[in-house]
C-alpha cells in the first residue's frame, strides 16, 4: 500500500502513524533508533507490505500490469489503491479527506526531528502539493507516477501507468474493494491499532 492507506490503517495513534508513514525509509535493524510507539508502527507498516504483496487480490492486480513494468507493477498497483481509497474515502472515515490529510502533515510536522532525511525532503514537496489528497485524481496518480518514474534507476515507464488505470478502472476497483476489507480486519488483529474515527 502507499503512504495513504499505510496512514489510514494507523488508527488513531500519532506515533504509531509516523512510524509506519516513514517504514519504507526505516532499514533492519535501524528501527531500534525510535521510541516504542514509533517502533510498532514502522513494523505495522512491514506486516501491512507483506500481507499486500501476497494477498491473492493485490497479486491479480499485478498481473494486468507485469507484462509492460515487471517489478514496478506492484508499486503501480499500491498507487492505484490508494486512489479507489481517496475517491471513496467516506466509506472508510467520518472525517473528509482535506480534513484527515492535513491532520496528517500537522502530525507529521510535530514530528520532524525525528523522521529520516528522506521522508523530510519528500514532505517538502508532498505537503505543499498535497499528495495524499490528490490521490483522488487520476492526474494526481500520474503526476505521482511521473515523479516516481523519474527516481527509478532504469526505465519503467510509470509515467504511463495512469493509461492503464483509465483502461482497467473497474477491475482495478474491484480487486481494491474485494482486497481492503481483509487489510483493514487484518491490521485490527494488532491490539495497539485502534480506530475511532
Amino acid at each position: 500500500m502507499n503512504f495513504l492507506a499505510h496512514t489510514y490503517l494507523s488508527g488513531s495513534d500519532p506515533e504509531i502513524l509516523v512510524g509506519n508513514f516513514i517504514g519504507d525509509f526505516v532499514k533492519g535493524k535501524q528501527i531500534k533508533e525510535f521510541g516504542d510507539n514509533i517502533q510498532k508502527g514502522i513494523r505495522l507498516h512491514r506486516e501491512i507490505d507483506h500481507f499486500t504483496d501476497t494477498h491473492k487480490f493485490h497479486l491479480k492486480s499485478k498481473s494486468r500490469l507485469k507484462e509492460t513494468y515487471r517489478h514496478y507493477s506492484g508499486v503501480i498497483v499500491d498507487m492505484y489503491y490508494d486512489h479507489f481509497l481517496a475517491v471513496n474515502w467516506l466509506n472508510y472515515n467520518t472525517k473528509d479527506l482535506l480534513t484527515y490529510t492535513l491532520d496528517v502533515y500537522k502530525i507529521l510536522n510535530n514530528h520532524h526531528h525525528i523522521l529520516p532525511g528522506r521522508a523530510q525532503e519528500m514532505l517538502k514537496y508532498m505537503i505543499p502539493a498535497n499528495w495524499l489528497y490528490y490521490y483522488s485524481e487520476i492526474e494526481g496518480i500520474h503526476q505521482a507516477l511521473t515523479g516516481m518514474s523519474r527516481r527509478t534507476k532504469f526505465e519503467s515507464g510509470m509515467e504511463n501507468a495512469s493509461e492503464d488505470l483509465r483502461k482497467h478502472y473497474k477491475e482495478f476497483k474491484k480487486d481494491f474493494e474485494l482486497f481492503f476489507p481483509e487489510l483493514i480486519s487484518f491490521t485490527q488483529t494488532f491490539d495497539f491499532v485502534k480506530y475511532n474515527h
